[in-house]
């Protein structure tokens, strides 16, 4: 059995739950089957079951060695199945992710008769602490980061656009074998690189600007986030002055992460560094967040009320945003070793000033 059913299994007793009913894609991932939105899984105190039609049959007689199956026709509901597997196992509680949930969907699990729970962030808490062969499966995705990273800045050169930069990025990732990217991949030169998530556009890079890149690949459902600010030329006083400063907050923020910390204090220790040089202002979002399958946990700002422990991965990625003059971001994740915060990424972080080209 996928060693991540007995972490739910582990949450239903700590929750009193007899049943969780799993249906979003970053769940299934976790417990290695199949994603389709055909495909429900029930994990019971004692069985497992992979609710599907027709169309996932065939995959999932390959794919799937743990769960049981529970097969109904195309375009009928999943609920007979549902309602049939938890009379079987003598089931009277359910728990279910309430944001995958609609409203009309649940009114109709509501008929079934079983006591609903909904669940909100328990499931990525389940999923904060990470094993060795996730570990080994972020630090994949985060050395292919690293590659495509290096292989983008030697193509830079000034005239480029900021649609033409990502699509490099994103070609590099596919041709070494990525899934899929993290998230649309952001790109912002010169002053829209005061856009903390300015998406490519057509404008053309000029000599000594910003050139924001922040971008993540997946490789076995396991994602990474980097994110690096360089220049073409040599930078303005300002902005070589804002990157060291963002420098010396991403740094204090790895320094800060700690097992035994609370989430908060980690962003407080970056958000300092940037404060205490007269940037407070300009650094407008949380300083990481949880690193993983996608919507992990912790989240490293003001309100975060998680403490960090040991396998716990996450971004630590201060910025500064000057409206019409420019950003910049410098971006790791960071994975707790031993107690501390350790950088997975390879990447320098020296500012890096490009030839003119």
């Amino acid at each position: 059995m996928n060693a991540h059913v007995d972490n739910v299994r582990a949450f239903l007793d700590e929750r009193g739950l007899d049943a969780m009913l799993i249906k979003s894609k970053t769940m299934k991932k976790y417990l290695g089957t199949l994603t389709g939105s055909g495909c429900n899984v029930l994990i019971t105190r004692e069985r497992g079951y992979l609710i599907m039609d027709g169309r996932y049959v065939n995959e999932a007689a390959e794919r799937e060695h743990d769960l049981e199956f529970r097969v109904h026709e195309q375009g009928a509901s999943y609920m007979d199945e549902l309602r049939a597997a938890l009379a079987d196992e003598g089931c009277r509680t359910l728990g279910i992710e309430s944001a995958c949930v609609l409203v009309p969907e649940y009114r109709r699990l509501e008929e079934l008769g079983f006591e609903l729970v909904l669940l909100g962030d328990e499931c990525a808490r389940m999923r904060i602490v990470k094993d060795e062969a996730e570990i080994a499966a972020v630090q994949r995705a985060v050395d292919l980061a690293d590659d495509i990273y290096a292989k983008v800045v030697d193509r830079l050169h000034v005239g480029m656009t900021e649609h033409e930069i990502g699509a490099l990025v994103q070609y590099y990732a596919f041709a070494a074998g990525a899934e899929a990217m993290s998230f649309d991949t952001i790109v912002a030169t010169g002053p829209r690189a005061a856009m903390p998530h300015g998406r490519p556009t057509g404008r053309t890079v000029g000599a000594h600007e910003p050139i924001l890149i922040d971008f993540g690949v997946q490789l076995d459902g396991y994602q990474s986030d980097m994110t690096r600010t360089c220049f073409i030329g040599e930078p303005t006083e300002q902005m070589r002055e804002i990157y060291q400063v963002v420098l010396a907050a991403q740094l204090a923020g790895i320094e800060a992460i700690r097992a035994g910390v609370v989430a908060r204090d980690v962003d407080a220790a970056a958000r300092k560094v940037i404060t205490d040089a007269g940037y407070g202002e300009y650094f407008t979002h949380g300083l990481g967040h949880g690193i993983g399958l996608g919507g992990d946990l912790p989240l490293l700002r003001a309100s975060g009320d998680i403490v960090l422990a040991e396998n716990m991965i996450m971004s630590c990625e201060p910025g500064v945003y000057v409206p019409e003059v420019g950003g910049v971001r410098i971006e790791d994740d960071v994975v707790v070793r031993n107690g501390v915060g350790v950088p997975m990424n390879a990447t320098p972080k020296d500012l890096l000033v490009l030839d003119v080209r």
